[in-house]
């Protein structure tokens, strides 16, 4: 790794409390939830913290979204989607695991991709203390942490770990093998090969399935999907192209299009936004059903 790449991700890693601005106008739900309990689950990296919000009245065998922040695979900041989680939490009526996996520069991949996946596994065997039911398991993320989901869900039906009831992938970022299409779009081509050279330093990796998963050769026996693409941004044509994909293997997908927005595409139009968080948590809530 280049040196002047290592300390750039090193300042994103750890200024990003202070430099991610999105989704404070979101807030519609939740905001008087009590603050979540961080819990350790053990994964093959080691043990990763894990942020719960549970709903007040939720008792044993409840229903749970484990959701993966984004990032571009070098922000270690979870409480950047304390909006998102709060929101479904109190919405769809679910228990929310907010994953504080570890990113570049200090790991590369795919440590980030089996964390994931091991903390839903262990979510999906009930969670220990959290009394959860491993039936009614979802995933999710926005960004590189719906690149986390998609993987997630591949891990888990090639391993036979789990299967999801759901999957919700917002922006998501699913092929780190190819070139971003041309366009002005937050997502630049720049912060792409930064992210290539720091968390995917290896060429050969980058069109695997856990890496790429729109790249991935079947696509058969996953779980339903939400899919939400933006119109300007750059990351559109990954999540377009997965959404083909998945039907053509015959899982069911909703696709939903915020146009004319870029990557922060909810913080970009709230009034919208209402709609589309609402439509997932919806489905998020028939799925547990």
């Amino acid at each position: 790794m280049r040196l002047d790449d290592r300390l750039r991700a090193m300042v994103m890693h750890a200024s990003a409390r202070w430099t991610v601005r999105y989704g404070e106008n979101l807030r519609f739900a939740g905001s008087d939830l009590p603050k979540p309990r961080v819990h350790r689950v053990a994964t093959r990296h080691g043990r990763v913290p894990v942020h719960v919000y549970r709903p007040p009245g939720l008792g044993d065998g409840a229903p749970a979204y484990v959701h993966f922040h984004g990032g571009a695979w070098l922000m270690r900041y979870p409480q950047m989607d304390d909006w998102w989680c709060r929101y479904l939490a109190a919405t769809a009526r679910v228990v929310v695991l907010n994953v504080d996996f570890r990113a570049g520069p200090y790991v590369a991949y795919p440590v980030a991709q089996h964390q994931c996946h091991d903390v839903a596994a262990w979510a999906a065997g009930g969670g220990a203390e959290l009394c959860l039911d491993g039936d009614r398991i979802a995933v999710g993320g926005f960004s590189s942490g719906g690149g986390l989901a998609a993987s997630v869900c591949l891990q888990a039906r090639d391993a036979g770990s789990f299967r999801a009831v759901l999957q919700v992938l917002g922006v998501p970022a699913l092929d780190l093998a190819s070139e971003l299409p041309p366009g002005r779009g937050m997502i630049s081509p720049a912060l792409r090969h930064l992210v290539r050279r720091v968390y995917f330093p290896d060429p050969a990796t980058r069109a695997q399935p856990y890496a790429s998963p729109v790249l991935a050769p079947d696509l058969s026996g996953l779980p339903p999907a939400v899919v939400l693409t933006a119109g300007r941004d750059t990351l559109r044509r990954d999540g377009e192209l997965y959404v083909t994909r998945l039907r053509e293997a015959g899982v069911e997908v909703v696709h939903d299009l915020t146009p004319h927005s870029d990557h922060y595409f909810l913080s970009e139009d709230p009034i919208r936004a209402r709609t589309t968080m609402a439509m997932v948590a919806d489905t998020l809530t028939r799925a547990m059903a």
